[in-house]
C-alpha cells in the first residue's frame, strides 16, 4: 500500500508540474478582459518561443463595452498588435510556474511597451495580467476621445494556455 502512495505521489506531481515558459517552440495563447478608460472589452493573444528567453506574438484587443458619447466606429474599437517578450521567468527563478515578460509591440495605434505576468497551474492552464503602454502614437495631433480607445494605458487580465 505505501508503494502505491508513493507511485501516485509521484505520478501527480509530474502530472501538476507546470512550466510557464518552456524557450524555442513553446506556444501560449491567453484571453481575457481588456480594461482601459472609457471602455471594457476582449483581448487575445498568442505568443511563440523562438529562444530560451524570447518569444514573437501577436494580440489583438477589441473595445466592446465603449461609454456612448465616444461615437466609437469598429476602427477605433479594435487594435491589432504584433510583438516581442523577453521571458524572464528562469532568470528571476521565482517559480517554475511563474514569468514575467516585458516586451514591446507595434500595433494599427501606437508603438508601445508591455509586461506581463502568468502563473500556470497545471501543465496546461494558467492565469495572465498584462500592463500595456504606449510610447509613440502615430497620430502626432490631438486625439479624439474615439481614438484614444487603445492609445492609453490598459490592462488585461484572464486565462493562459499552453497548446
Amino acid at each position: 500500500m505505501k508503494k502505491l502512495l508513493f507511485v501516485i505521489a509521484i505520478l501527480s506531481g509530474s502530472i501538476l508540474n507546470a512550466q510557464a515558459f518552456i524557450g524555442s517552440g513553446d506556444n501560449k495563447f491567453q484571453i481575457g478582459l481588456n480594461l482601459q478608460n472609457n471602455a471594457t472589452g476582449i483581448n487575445a493573444s498568442y505568443d511563440f518561443g523562438v529562444g530560451e528567453n524570447m518569444s514573437l506574438g501577436f494580440s489583438s484587443s477589441y473595445a466592446l463595452g465603449v461609454d456612448s458619447v465616444l461615437d466609437a466606429d469598429f476602427k477605433d474599437r479594435i487594435d491589432v498588435k504584433a510583438r516581442f517578450n523577453a521571458n524572464l521567468g528562469n532568470v528571476i527563478n521565482i517559480d517554475e510556474n511563474f514569468d514575467i515578460y516585458p516586451g514591446l509591440n507595434f500595433s494599427l495605434k501606437n508603438f508601445g511597451g508591455h509586461l506581463g505576468l502568468r502563473y500556470f497551474f497545471t501543465t496546461g492552464f494558467g492565469v495572465y495580467t498584462e500592463f500595456n503602454v504606449p510610447l509613440a502614437k502615430y497620430d502626432t495631433g490631438v486625439l479624439t476621445p474615439a481614438e484614444k480607445l487603445h492609445n492609453q494605458f490598459t490592462a488585461n487580465i484572464g486565462a493562459s494556455f499552453n497548446l
